[in-house]
């Protein structure tokens, strides 16, 4: 027993000389102290100027974001600090990643360390030698920067892979709150209006960033972007369901929500400024004290009058905010309820109209993308280089330039315009067009011809037309039935507007019970109505170019009076040439000239 004591007493003697030996390597005589450790196992000073986010673009940027996300979940698990081989084990316990070595963990520990987002602390927990004391060991935890970074990483994944969604529960939860405060007494119980006040509002964010977010998704399922057709096509009708029940409720309860806003805006005694007082109060009696120096608060005052006028000034923006939603201020500043009906509305029709987009695409109908699939399929199928050439020629007009203009002289040969430019003799062109890249010498330019005669012959003749054509017009649209025999002798814009009235007629292919058939001119200005007479004559029309012959018709001509005739009616250069292109027409019901 003596002997075991004594050892031990030699031992601890051992290890306490050696103890007070470092202690005292560490103390100065000025009173600080100088680390005695190895270099190597002293932790890295913590950086001046932390970059959380520089391990996102760094090569290993996979094996960092799995470190911190191991230290994210112990976090959430109320575990402060880990060691190497904690993260170690957690990163190998995943099955989906490749497994990681103890070395390249500790590694992956010094740079985050390196960068502000861990902090490493020794870790004497576990020392029991001298040698333990010497070896680098150390526990890690989050730094304040490396848990912002990770929150914001995480907030920037869930906002990307966010579908969103049309609330339309959260209408009646609004509708339900603001009743809640339109009917709590005066004076209000501070815990339940403030209580309200936050659901509110919670709600309304809600609705406002699910509301913006499906928006997005849908203009990019509307634009084709990153969707899977065979999906769309099978829930559209469930999604234009969606839009359709949401817009309904919102007409419903958005008219709802502005009716009780606007009640408590009337009612007596400031009923919302003194309902937003009492909850940025009670949010100010919990607020920490500012950082200020000494003999501020005594000059000024307690310092919670100011924090509570910052808490009211932000939750009077936020009831601006819910009023600007809901209530119209004018027609040129409409409510972002409205905005989000009359979006919502337009997206039904766009959806559509994507849904017959994808649907001609799978009919075989060509699109753009389509031509150039089956254009390079024809170039992988080329056998030679030639081949491919010819097919580049025939489908992109690939082609000699033909653009140059030079002065061609007795010592330039003229070649095919086939010819290559490398083959082609050379071609001396003047140096002002390679000094300037005109042709023509600069100077004055030309003085501008005066037209004034030619306008004036032109309005002339345009008159004279359109004189022409209101006195056809009043000699054939009498509106009573003629017999084609009984017309007379018609002049040449006469007979050109016969011919086009008679060629519309026969043209339209629409006959009544009666065998007549009933058309509009293309403008709309007259209606034709041709009925065959039973046992008819020949009916003999005499113009000035000859006699025309044909069955005898009964035609009536009725002047609308929906405006002037066209110029083009009674053109003297197109009567004869309405005539012509109407003959065709005309030739198989009514004979021969």
């Amino acid at each position: 027993m003596c002997a075991r004591s004594g050892v031990l007493s030699v031992a601890f003697g051992i290890l306490r000389t050696d103890m007070e030996t470092i202690g005292a390597g560490r103390s100065t005589g000025n009173g600080t102290r100088s680390e005695s450790r190895p270099a190597e196992s002293r932790p890295a000073e913590p950086p001046h100027d932390p970059r959380p986010f520089a391990h996102l673009d760094v090569p290993l940027a996979g094996l960092y974001r799995r470190v911190m996300l191991v230290f994210t979940a112990a976090k959430q698990r109320f575990v402060v600090h880990l060691r190497p081989e904690d993260v170690a084990e957690a990163l190998n316990r995943d099955g989906n990643w490749a497994a990681v070595a103890q070395e390249q963990v500790e590694e992956a520990l010094r740079s985050l360390e390196s960068w502000g987002n861990l902090r490493a602390d020794p870790d004497t927990g576990r020392v029991t030698t001298v040698e333990d004391f010497y070896r680098a060991r150390y526990l890690y935890q989050l730094t304040r920067e490396g848990e912002a970074a990770e929150r914001a990483l995480a907030l920037y994944e869930a906002e990307l892979s966010r579908r969103g969604e049309l609330q339309a529960v959260a209408l009646e939860d609004i509708s339900i709150r603001l009743r809640a405060l339109l009917d709590l007494p005066d004076p209000a119980d501070p815990a339940v209006a403030h209580n309200l006040l936050l659901e509110l509002m919670g709600r309304l964010d809600s609705l406002a960033a699910n509301a913006s977010a499906f928006m997005s998704s849908l203009q990019r399922t509307l634009d084709l972007q990153e969707i899977d057709e065979d999906a769309f096509l099978a829930y559209k009708d469930r999604l234009i369901s969606y839009l359709e029940r949401f817009v309904s409720e919102l007409v419903v309860k958005a008219f709802e929500i502005e009716g009780l806003l606007k009640r408590l805006d009337t009612a007596g005694g400031d009923r919302v400024d003194g309902l937003l007082r009492l909850a940025s109060e009670r949010e100010a009696a919990d607020a920490a004290p500012d950082q200020e120096p000494p003999g501020a608060e005594s000059e000024a005052g307690s310092a919670q009058p100011r924090v509570a006028d910052r808490r009211l000034a932000e939750w009077r923006d936020r009831w601006s905010g819910l009023a600007s939603w809901f209530v119209t201020a004018d027609r040129r500043h409409p409510s972002q309820a409205e905005l989000l009906r009359g979006r919502t509305r337009q997206a039904i029709p766009d959806l559509l109209a994507t849904v017959s987009l994808l649907q001609e695409r799978r009919t075989g109908r060509s699109d753009r993308s389509s031509d150039f699939r089956a254009l390079a399929r024809w170039f992988a199928e080329t056998s030679s280089e030639a081949d491919a050439h010819r097919l580049w020629r025939a489908a992109f007009g690939l082609a000699s330039s033909r653009h140059l203009t030079a002065e061609a002289t007795a010592e330039q040969p003229d070649v095919p315009a086939s010819t290559s430019w490398l083959a082609a003799p050379q071609t001396e062109i003047a140096p002002r067009l390679r000094a300037t890249g005109r042709y023509a010498r600069r100077g004055y330019q030309r003085r501008v011809t005066d037209r004034s005669a030619e306008r004036e012959h032109l309005a002339r003749h345009a008159d004279a037309e359109r004189q022409q054509t209101d006195a056809a017009r009043r000699r054939l649209a009498t509106g009573r039935p003629t017999r084609l025999s009984d017309l007379g002798p018609l002049n040449s814009a006469e007979f050109g507007l016969f011919l086009r009235l008679l060629g519309e007629a026969l043209a339209s292919g629409t006959s009544g019970p009666d065998g007549a058939s009933r058309t509009r001119t293309s403008d709309g200005t007259m209606e034709i109505t041709l009925r065959p007479l039973p046992g008819a004559v020949t009916a003999q029309i005499v113009t000035v170019g000859g006699v025309m012959l044909g069955p005898d018709h009964e035609l009536t001509i009725t002047d609308l009076g929906y405006g002037s005739a066209q110029p083009d009616y009674g053109r003297a250069e197109s009567g004869y040439g309405s005539a012509q292109s109407a003959g065709a027409r005309v030739a198989a019901g009514l004979g021969t000239v």
